[in-house]
């Protein structure tokens, strides 16, 4: 089975520390190219910055970072680490430091490109990428909530809630779980809510 995390959407963050401004971005990438083309689109666009540091790593291919001018070891790797310590990938993050007169230190400048990446991340939100099952869930208007947390305790996302004259679920299930939940809700429904499987997607779903 094929698991694996990426940014859900792009972000812009930002803040202020000690007069210098940090701006950090992510991106959901799937190229080395298009990495490079958010990097470079990003320095043109912050020009009369002092630094734009960079990171990115892409599935099954390059891992690679830029301290841009900082001291080494400041700003590239401890962004890097925000990524690889959460199993992101397939991500391009560029931090912007319009530098503010005062100097950090190497610790300040870790605390602050660690900062930003992870600031960037939390606001793009984090997808997992893998194969699930589509499954519907026909339910009494009584069930549903329970249905509900079935399906989330089972490693679920439900999709969509229909309201009609009785509830429909429409969730995904990983792959490897869903014959399982099926028979768990068969069993715990005394027979009276019946799962159907409505297909099956290898796609991203946030989480």
């Amino acid at each position: 089975m094929t698991e694996y995390y990426i940014p859900t959407a792009s972000s812009v963050t930002e803040f202020t520390e000690k007069r210098s401004r940090f701006i950090g971005h992510v991106w959901r990438v799937e190229t080395e190219e298009e990495a490079r083309l958010c990097i470079e689109e990003t320095k043109k666009k912050h020009y009369d910055a002092r630094h734009n540091c960079w990171c990115y790593i892409i599935k099954d291919g390059p891992v690679r970072y830029s301290d841009d001018g900082e001291p080494q070891g400041t700003a590239g790797q401890p962004m890097l680490n925000v990524f690889q310590r959460e199993e992101i990938t397939n991500v391009c993050c560029v931090v912007t430091r319009y530098f503010g007169g005062i100097l950090l230190g190497a610790g300040g400048l870790v605390r602050a490109y660690t900062q930003s990446a992870k600031d960037a991340l939390d606001e793009a939100g984090t997808s997992v990428v893998r194969r699930w099952v589509a499954m519907e869930i026909p339910c009494s208007y009584a069930q549903f909530e329970g249905m509900r947390r079935e399906a989330e305790s089972f490693g679920g996302v439900i999709e969509n809630v229909d309201f009609g004259a009785d509830v429909v679920l429409s969730a995904l299930l990983p792959e490897e779980r869903a014959a399982e939940f099926s028979a768990h809700i068969q069993d715990i429904s005394a027979g009276t809510v019946e799962v159907l499987e409505a297909g099956e997607a290898f796609k991203d779903v946030p989480i």
